[in-house]
């Protein structure tokens, strides 16, 4: 990066920036077609299966970093678990269902569904067998070195096995249900991600061998606490270990011969078949009971699982040799977060506790807060977790249902939590009169039942629900409060985020928002809440780019004026921050611009199709992941623009579902001040200063945690912290 560019430079000229975007943006590119590719490379693209698999792997390694504070590193652990669960059932149910119905397309690098299911099946085989060791081999014992421990049964005295044996007796026997399987009792159903004992009991008289399955409760804790011998150790059993060496008492009378531990992985993707005619709560809640009934697409088993067993559960559950992942016990380590949790300060994170952005304090120490006066003063940017949610967006939206002179609310929904005070916030809206729009994504996927509640609470409470456009999800992070000024003028409050509505997530998820008291934001915004819950067919905004109509075909405008620049000797630049880059037409344009030496650097959380640094195609562009104790979850599209950046924030990835097939909205940042700080961003990010991991020519992640000189690399988001930190502690207090 050269120095006129880096924002740690105090002599970098001051940035010059438009009044949005000139003319009707719209107009500007409706020509813009996608860049020919007769000339490149058939096999220029990453398959993004595998790429996902990278990904997790790259958590994997923060669970095995020592470096990593020892209960977050735990929590690494439960994470990839329970990423892994999501990518079976979700990524690998829909190449197996490809296969099965014969749509059997090649993907993107030309092989086959099949070939690339052998491909992740033998990825995963790998990565869960090394998830299993880093639990046994370094995180067990680190935790024993703390004085926690994931006690076994066979390690325990008779002083322990007491106050069990009385523990299991009275919390667990009660809830168990044993199910046997022979000719009168049917192979039982078995739920997707349970975790089961596997019975093969002999009865004594007949001399007759019966199979039977046991279900471990999953309302009850995953890990039983030992009681305190007076060691100040903590002490812990895995509850299935409990059950397994009680297993007689639920078989009186017969013999156990072996019992095993065993998990299956169910197909839960949903599919719904989008009908103008039809509710589309009623279509989603028969595909959601539907999924329960999944067919199985993976089967874990404990290594000492007897072969009878093994065969029984192959032929009943209808899978295949290579779907069976056999891994030493303890199966479905997402328990662990149970551990995580625990009340240890030393063996996490050190606090980073959110502050609220200096441009929504009050003037005065005595003042409150007024969060429309602070946005009519100017644009404010905030960046979560670093900046609290709760005082911004939460702040925003309660003053909005308090305030008296607020006409209208309207907001999109993708996840909350379950507890939301945005929900809470909408409801007393319109309970006080308001008018209030609420246009809940029911189709967020694992989040279908719980959003259909809360659309059914709202609307009961007098708001406005709607469920954006047959055959699109809504994902744009968007709301407007319409306000009647004192003036007698309505004013328009705008705020458009990279994040969802969820005060939990917040705390945990790396994004931006945006708030604005601009009319023309205001105007656009409406203008498309009109389109998402009426029929108007409003196509020109200055200020946003929205998806599936123009998304993709501004940013490749942008990227085509950025190859123009270059040719023409003005300055040229992109650089992305996204979670996900996979669609085909937006890498093969980003190799044109790396073709004709225009710099390109991309900031991926997770999946890259692209490939860099391959000479003759994309020698000019560089991607780097970060990882760490909050998840990236802001987009950033930065075009130089001859020294003119245009700057955009949203909440599209690039990828074909958020081009092509959901509501997603970018909005233009035109501040100088906002732009430098996104600036700052960008460039720490790619700095070979920070911690990180690159993309190599050959398609591997490459970690990056050490200088030179063996120090430790900066931290790219406890940086960012300390900065925001040091703005407060600079602002002026009066």
């Amino acid at each position: 990066m050269g120095d006129t560019m880096s924002p740690m430079n105090e002599n970098r000229p001051a940035y010059d920036v438009t009044d949005g975007v000139s003319g009707d943006f719209a107009d500007d590119f409706d020509d813009v077609l996608a860049p020919e590719t007769e000339d490149l490379p058939a096999d220029r693209y990453l398959d993004r299966e595998l790429s996902w698999l990278a990904f997790n792997q790259r958590v994997l390694e923060l669970a095995e970093d020592p470096d990593v504070p020892l209960l977050e590193r735990v929590n690494f652990l439960a994470i990839f678990a329970s990423n892994l669960d999501e990518f079976f059932m979700v990524r690998v149910a829909g190449l197996k269902r490809r296969i099965v119905t014969g749509i059997a397309v090649p993907t993107n690098t030309g092989r086959s569904p099949q070939q690339v299911l052998d491909d992740i099946s033998a990825m995963a085989h790998d990565l869960q067998e090394r998830h299993a060791r880093a639990f046994h081999d370094l995180i067990k014992p680190a935790l024993d070195a703390e004085d926690i421990h994931i006690e076994s049964w066979s390690d325990l005295g008779d002083i322990d096995r007491q106050p069990l044996d009385d523990f299991f007796s009275e919390q667990i026997f009660p809830v168990l249900m044993p199910l046997a399987v022979d000719p009168a009792h049917p192979f039982p159903y078995i739920s997707g991600l349970s975790l089961n004992l596997s019975v093969r009991i002999r009865n004594p008289q007949t001399t007759a061998v019966e199979f039977a399955r046991l279900k471990v409760p999953p309302i009850l804790a995953r890990f039983i606490q030992l009681p305190d011998d007076g060691s100040g150790r903590l002490r812990y059993i895995a509850i299935e270990d409990l059950i397994s060496n009680h297993v007689q008492e639920l078989f009186p009378g017969m013999e156990v011969l072996e019992h095993h531990e065993f998990r299956v992985t169910r197909n839960e993707d949903v599919e719904i078949e989008e009908d103008e005619s039809e509710n589309l709560i009623q279509a989603l809640e028969r595909e959601l009971l539907r999924r329960r009934f999944g067919p199985p697409i993976r089967l874990e088993i404990t290594d000492d699982m007897d072969n009878v067993t093994l065969d029984l559960l192959i032929s009943e559950l209808g899978i295949t040799e290579n779907e069976v992942y056999r891994l030493p016990a303890p199966l479905g380590l997402t328990g662990l977060f149970e551990i995580s949790h625990l009340d240890r300060p030393h063996l996490k994170y050190p606090p980073h506790l959110p502050i609220t952005s200096t441009q929504f304090l009050p003037s005065e120490p005595t003042e409150e807060p007024d969060i429309f006066r602070s946005i009519r003063a100017g644009d404010v940017l905030v960046h979560h977790p670093y900046e609290s949610f709760a005082t911004s967006v939460q702040a925003f939206l309660e003053d909005a249902a308090a305030d008296p002179q607020v006409l209208a609310i309207k907001q999109t929904l993708y996840r909350t939590s379950g507890d939301s005070p945005i929900i809470e916030a909408l409801i007393r809206a319109a309970e006080s009169g308001k008018s209030v729009l609420a246009l809940v994504e029911i189709k967020a996927r694992f989040d279908e039942q719980a959003n259909i509640s809360w659309a059914k609470k709202l609307e009961k409470s007098g708001v406005h629900v709607v469920y954006g456009l047959v055959g699109l999800k809504t994902h744009c992070k968007l709301a407007l409060v319409i306000r009647q000024e004192s003036d007698g003028t309505l004013g328009h409050y705008s705020h458009v985020g990279t994040g969802n509505y969820n005060p939990k997530t917040s705390r945990i998820y790396e994004d931006y928002g945006y708030f604005t008291a601009d009319n023309q934001v205001g105007k656009e915004l409406t203008r498309l809440f009109n389109e998402l819950s009426g029929y108007a067919i409003e196509k020109k905004y200055r200020r946003m780019l929205v998806a599936p109509r123009y998304l993709r075909r501004g940013l490749l405008k942008h990227i085509k004026d950025e190859i123009k620049n270059q040719h023409a000797g003005k300055p040229a630049r992109i650089r992305l921050k996204l979670n996900s880059l996979v669609d085909e037409v937006i890498i093969d344009a980003l190799y044109r611009a790396s073709m004709a030496g225009v710099p390109v650097d991309i900031w991926v959380r997770g999946i890259c199709a692209l490939v860099p640094g391959q000479p003759g195609l994309s020698e000019n562009i560089t991607v780097k992941s970060v990882l760490g104790r909050y998840l990236e979850h802001s987009r950033i599209f930065w075009f130089e623009n001859s020294g003119k950046p245009t700057v955009y924030i949203g909440s599209a990835d690039m990828m074909h579902r958020n081009l092509d097939r959901r509501v997603e909205a970018l909005l233009h940042i035109t501040d100088p001040l906002h732009i430098e700080q996104l600036d700052n961003q960008l460039t720490r990010g790619m700095s070979d200063d920070m911690q990180s991991w690159s993309l190599t020519s050959e398609g591997a992640w490459e970690r990056h945690s050490y200088a030179e000189d063996g120090t430790h690399l900066g931290d790219v988001q406890h940086e960012t912290m300390m900065e925001i930190m040091a703005k407060k502690r600079g602002a002026p207090t009066s």
